[in-house]
Parts: C-alpha cells; structure tokens; sequence
C-alpha cells in the first residue's frame, strides 16, 4: 500500500483527523445513512480542579433507551500525557472520537516534534465534535465530551466544556454533563472550594455522582454486589493516573458510612473489587 500523495493547497499537515478525511479512509458514521438504530448512551461524568490539577470522574452505567446496555462502561479516557477526555452521548461514536482523538494528538507531535498546547488539544476536539454536527443534527448521534488536563506552561489544572457545534468553553472550577450532570453539578456547587486537596476533590466527584444516580435512572451508582465503581483518574505535573478500584471502594464505603450516620441506620457493606469473589460464587 502506498502513502497518499497530496498537492501543496490540499496537505492536510500535521492533522491526522485531515489526513484521514482528505485520503478517503474514514468510514462513515453510525447512522449516516439514515437507516434506524438503537443508541447506546454513556451517562454523567464530572470534572473538579483543585490544588495540583483536576480531577474527571464518570458513573459506569450506558443505557439503550430504558435499558441499561452496559454496567461497567469506561467514561474516562487518557488524551495523552498530561490531558483527559470523558464522554457523554452516544456510546460507540463517542469511544471512536476519543481513539482518534489520541491519534490526532500522536500525530501532532511526531510531525511538529512537539506537543500541542492544551488550549490547541481543546480546540481541536471541539474541531472533531463539530465535524460530527450533520449526523448529530440528521439522526441524534451526539457526543459531549469533557476535556481536562494539566497546562505545563501555566501550572494548573484546566477543564473545557463543549457543546453540540463544537463551541468550547472555559471551566475555572468544575464542569458536569450528561443525565446526570444538573444533579452532580448542584452537589459540586455546594461543596467546591479554592485550595482543594486531591483527596478532597476526589470524594466530591464521587459525592456528587452518587447523588446524580440517586436522581436519574441512567447514571450508575456504587454496584457493591459486583464491585463496580466509577471512573476516576487524576491529572497533575505528574501526569495522567487511574484511581484503583480498590481506592475507590474504600471512599465510597466511607460516603456510605457518613449517609448512613445522618441517617441514623447502619452503613452496608461495600465489597472491594480486587478481592477475589467467595467460594462458589461469582461477581458478574
């Protein structure tokens, strides 16, 4: 096979999303051709900056109408190093976004040699999203991502929001979308603050999707019978990392124990995913 050859007006340059588009290799997309589908939808995912960079998190859950599709579906996905991307929408087209999304960046930097700023990253997922506007206008196919990264020029956390056209937009303090997203943000409003430590964002994320699937029966909440909880990842000067699972259940079953005090009643158990299930049984 040979390499696409491009005249000086028509290189797409450094854009891997170009490139696939000018040499005719990306497929179309579910649902262009106007045939009925069933769409599989990824819930809430949330976003919270604090002292040394931001924190995405994101239920489990994907539902098919009044189905749930999927219960342990990945929302939170690294862009690259120092970046993020969560999703909301469409289920399937959104996890293509994020794969090509991280291709674009790859490519990026081994054309230019050098890593796109985070404001280029946001804007060129907004660029992406944009391009998915007529099948999200034709058959319903949308896919609202939350972008979020360390800025190594700036050394802060960052989070953008982005609407159906590809419009992006600043967060100085938190973002929440999909389902689920009015009931998570009504939580991050009453408890952010300024000067939030990792441990302390961490817990509001979770804090705040527990209360959003309180509220809407397409978020996902703590399933302890099958040990399955949220996404969470942090992103710092360090990098992107992954919360263990096993982290995870522990704060939760600490949310739980707190609810349960206010309540008056005792707090259940939580089970811990890396634990093996019992004897003669099995998580599914």
């Amino acid at each position: 096979m040979s390499l696409p050859a491009f005249s000086p007006g028509a290189d797409p340059g450094p854009s891997f999303n170009e490139l696939m588009s000018r040499s005719g290799q990306r497929p179309p997309l579910p649902g262009s051709s106007g045939e009925p589908f069933t769409h599989t939808h990824a819930t809430t995912i949330v976003a919270v900056r604090y002292n040394d960079g931001v924190v995405m998190a994101g239920d489990r859950r994907a539902t098919a109408g009044n189905v749930i599709a999927h219960r342990t579906m990945d929302k939170v996905f690294p862009a690259d190093r120092f970046s993020g991307v969560s999703i909301s929408g469409v289920a399937g087209l959104a996890a293509e976004m994020v794969k090509m999304f991280q291709l674009e960046l790859e490519h990026f930097e081994k054309v230019e040699g050098t890593a796109l700023s985070l404001e280029g990253k946001a804007n060129r997922l907004g660029n992406m999203i944009r391009q998915n506007l007529p099948s999200a206008m034709a058959s319903g196919m949308v896919v609202i991502p939350i972008f979020a990264g360390y800025d190594t020029r700036r050394r802060e956390g960052r989070i953008y929001n982005y609407d159906i056209t590809g419009g992006r937009y600043e967060e100085m303090e938190f973002h929440a979308t999909g389902s689920g997203g009015i009931y998570a943000r009504g939580v991050l409003k009453q408890h952010w603050n300024r000067g939030m430590t990792r441990d302390e964002a961490v817990d509001l994320c979770l804090s705040s999707l527990f209360e959003a699937a309180d509220e809407d029966s397409a978020t996902g909440g703590p399933d302890a019978i099958r040990g399955i909880y949220p996404s969470v990842a942090t992103i710092t000067a360090d990098g992107y990392d992954r919360l263990e699972d096993g982290e995870v259940a522990r704060r939760f079953e600490t949310l739980l124990a707190i609810r349960a005090a206010r309540l008056g009643i005792s707090a259940p158990t939580v089970a811990d995913p890396t634990t093996p299930a019992p004897k003669g049984g099995r998580r599914k």
